[in-house]
């Protein structure tokens, strides 16, 4: 069983997420996550058209010890169209992703990352929002990944989603190894209760990511957005109640927001997405704070949690 540590950096930031971050940044932050004892990163060939791959690999050349994932599901294919890219990352479109969950979808995705990483193996293979493709997702990507774990390829396979009932299938269909859950069990949305618990049942450990909900959660004093649109008025409401609890405990509400996953058994690591230096040491130093009980009871007895 792979040794998964408590806290992982996510590199979809450093991929140029919704704004651009210049290569000395993106390799601070990283060198800042190694520094602070981080061991486990995450990257996806979503994440800049391959940037944050590229980024992160060359900023773990010559390091060991760590735990490497990346994902499949999208096979990037060179594209001669120019402009931006229109999903979300500051890139040029010098790529387009094709959505494959086929066998030789998998192979061809894991075999492109590794050329970006530059590094000669990942640790955690994971399948990449397979929303619309359940069926190939669960008949063609899952048993292409088994067998790369039977083989010893890849030490780990699981799937990656913000949603929590088609992993809850993966869970009960099959035998996966770690499920990352976006933003589906957090101080605001414990809508993946169901899955952790069944996660809990059938020994599939869980990557809780997106626990600031994009944003609504990451500052002492709510505010921006949430699953990355503007933040309805009663979710702020509410935000701004919980972070009015956690200062009466002297606890900030960031800090309550990443030890919250951590409360449930199935939950094993959280995987926080920095792109700068500071960034990484805070969410360390936060996570490195213990929150007290009287808090989650005052937190439950007003029932906000």
């Amino acid at each position: 069983m792979i040794d998964l540590p408590r806290l992982g950096f996510g590199a979809a930031p450093i991929g140029n997420l919704f704004t651009a971050v210049g290569d000395d940044e993106a390799r601070a932050s990283i060198d800042a996550a190694w520094e602070a004892g981080v061991r486990l990163y995450d990257t996806a060939p979503h994440y800049g058209l391959g940037l944050s791959e590229r980024r992160l690999g060359s900023a773990l050349a010559g390091r060991s010890g760590y735990v490497l994932s990346t994902k499949v599901g999208r096979v990037l294919v060179p594209s001669t169209a120019g402009g931006r890219d229109d999903q979300g990352f500051d890139v040029p479109a010098d790529h387009r992703r094709v959505w494959d969950f086929s066998r030789d979808g998998v192979l061809r995705s894991l075999e492109d990352s590794l050329v970006r990483l530059g590094l000669p193996s990942i640790d955690i293979a994971l399948i990449h929002d397979p929303d619309d493709h359940a069926d190939q997702a669960l008949t063609e990507a899952y048993p292409a990944l088994a067998e790369l774990r039977a083989q010893g390829v890849v030490k780990a396979i699981g799937v990656g989603m913000n949603q929590w009932e088609l992993p809850a299938r993966f869970v009960r269909e099959t035998d996966i190894d770690v499920v990352m859950l976006a933003g589906r069990y957090t101080l605001l949305d414990r809508s993946g209760l169901p899955l952790l618990d069944a996660c809990a049942e059938r020994g599939v450990r869980v990557l809780a990511a997106g626990v600031f909900n994009s944003g609504l959660l990451a500052t002492d004093e709510p505010s921006g957005t949430y699953d990355y649109q503007p933040a309805p008025g009663s979710l702020l409401a509410r935000a701004r109640r919980i972070a009015g609890v956690c200062a009466r405990h002297g606890v900030t509400l960031p800090q309550a927001a990443l030890a919250f996953p951590l409360r449930h058994p199935a939950v094993a690591s959280l995987v926080v997405g920095a792109r700068s230096g500071p960034e990484v040491h805070r969410n360390a130093a936060l996570l490195a704070t213990p929150v007290p009980p009287a808090l989650w009871a005052d937190l439950e007895s007003e029932h906000l949690i």
